[in-house]
């Protein structure tokens, strides 16, 4: 496994070490020593599974409190994978990194606890799959919105697909600042 740094620190990209021959490929997608030799979490409690169609944004996302590190893979497709950090007094608030994932190229991107996450499907439709850290508490989950000027992610699509939800998210300077969590 080869960690890829990203324009933040705590963000990673993984690349796995793939055997292939004739007849696929195999590769080991998490292994709780490695990860945590390489200073990533070893422990997650949830598994989840999203299929999207192209166009399609899901996020931003993220928990406060209960914060959920993430790490995610494409199993189908190809998505442009973001990370956000939202952690008060961060030095790096604000700011964001992003990759592209996909069945092809099987990399995983880690988003720790007290990142906004979201992806925008490239490919046709795609199947993500992510471990976290936390259990999801709807109590606990927030939005943030996709397009907020002063983060200015450079999204592969000018007209998403959205939830209602999405849509309605707030930019980060509409946030109660207690909401989101601490450096």
């Amino acid at each position: 496994m080869k960690l890829i740094p990203t324009a933040l620190p705590e963000v990673f990209i993984i690349e796995p070490r793939v055997f292939g021959d004739e007849r696929g490929y195999f590769f080991e997608s998490w292994h709780s020593a490695r990860h945590e030799a390489a200073g990533l979490p070893s422990a997650y409690v949830q598994d989840n599974l999203s299929y999207s169609e192209k166009g399609v944004i899901r996020g931003l996302h993220f928990q406060n409190p209960h914060a959920q590190g993430k790490l995610l893979s494409v199993l189908r497709g190809e998505v442009f994978d973001v990370a956000v950090d939202v952690r008060r007094g961060s030095p790096r608030f604000a700011q964001w990194a992003g990759a592209r994932l996909s069945a092809e190229n099987k990399h995983q991107l880690y988003v720790p606890p007290g990142f906004a996450h979201g992806f925008c499907v490239v490919s046709d439709c795609a199947i993500v799959q992510y471990k976290c850290t936390e259990y999801y508490q709807p109590q606990a989950e927030q939005s943030l919105r996709w397009d907020d000027p002063r983060i200015g992610i450079d999204w592969p699509v000018e007209t998403p697909i959205l939830s209602e939800k999405d849509r309605r998210a707030p930019t980060l300077d509409e946030i109660d600042p207690d909401r989101l969590p601490r450096f």
